[in-house]
């Protein structure tokens, strides 16, 4: 009896339904509601992790935030800007999980001790644009009735929503920050499916609720991932930390293999990079995974490569900012 038994618990662990059995599936479209549920499984099963609802959408979904670490500093990392780049959101949440599997079990990530998360805590916002992934993901009947014509209207009256890049309202989140709003131009005048700036800054629901997010974090560093075109960009008026800047943008496009972005003399601003640059004086970055695919969203068989990129991207950063601390308080 006492084999059986044995043998039955050696198939139950061998077979992942043990207490490490991964949570996050990335291998398949990532939904909203997936998100609500796999963030409860984690906090249920890592008590350490703070999850924390920061604000609301245009149409009422919760905007999570998530704490990983102990540290009294913190660096940030945005998934899901836009709607169709929701594969953004399955990789913070790989990178969370995955992460507090190892601070769970004592274990290093990437060469980097598990500790370093007792010094610098990694704040996750996984999905900033529920209302947008959920329309690129599920289509029109998700939301009101009420509504379905002037969606209908922003997205050039088709009934295929697959290339959805905009909140709810047809507001390109990444366009609505105040650091060069005032000059960038999107070639959209009204609300649509993609590239509209909004009537003024920091109109969004989503954009505001992050603003507020972050002055009262108040980051080491900031990084939003995005899709597509494996990419890394980090200059916007850096000014006098252009060189610390560029060689932690340096470090990262060595992890993931991507391409630095070099800087423009033309280049805009209205993103959250930008904004953060520029109000912060810290660093921050773009990062575009995923081969480049037009308008649409990069298909989940993308997500293994994309995860061996940049699966150390976080704790790499979590130690940046430790740098950064120290070479401040010498």
């Amino acid at each position: 009896m006492k084999r059986i038994v044995l043998l039955f618990a050696v198939f139950f662990f061998a077979a992942g339904w043990g207490a490490n059995a991964a949570i996050i599936n990335p291998h398949a479209p990532y939904h909203y509601d997936i998100l609500k549920q796999d963030l409860k499984t984690m906090k249920k099963q890592y008590r350490f992790m703070k999850v924390k609802k920061f604000g609301k959408s245009s149409f009422g979904r919760n905007l999570y935030a998530v704490r990983l670490g102990k540290g009294n500093r913190n660096i940030l990392i945005v998934g899901s800007h836009h709607g169709r780049e929701w594969l953004t959101t399955s990789l913070t949440m790989k990178m969370m999980e995955d992460y507090a599997y190892a601070y769970h079990q004592k274990k290093g990530i990437g060469g980097y001790s598990y500790r370093l998360l007792d010094e610098i805590s990694i704040w996750f916002i996984p999905m900033l644009n529920p209302d947008g992934v959920v329309l690129q993901q599920e289509g029109i009947d998700a939301f009101p009735k009420g509504f379905h014509g002037r969606l209908l209207e922003m997205n050039d009256g088709r009934s295929d929503f697959t290339s959805w890049k905009a909140n709810g309202i047809g507001i390109d989140l990444n366009r609505q920050y105040p650091s060069g709003w005032d000059e960038l131009q999107t070639g959209s005048e009204l609300p649509s499916w993609q590239f509209y700036k909004g009537k003024h800054p920091v109109e969004a629901a989503e954009v505001k609720a992050l603003i507020r997010f972050v002055y009262k974090i108040n980051p080491e560093l900031a990084v939003a991932y995005h899709s597509s075109g494996q990419e890394v960009f980090w200059d916007y008026h850096n000014g006098a930390h252009s060189v610390r800047d560029r060689a932690i943008a340096n470090e990262v496009a060595e992890l993931t293999g991507y391409p630095l972005s070099e800087p423009s003399a033309e280049a805009v601003g209205g993103g959250f990079k930008d904004w953060f640059i520029s109000e912060f004086r810290k660093p921050a970055m773009t990062i575009e995974i995923c081969r480049l695919v037009e308008d649409r969203a990069p298909p989940t068989s993308e997500f293994h490569k994309e995860w061996e990129r940049n699966q150390h991207v976080g704790i790499l950063l979590a130690q940046e900012a430790k740098k950064m601390i120290e070479k401040e308080n010498r």
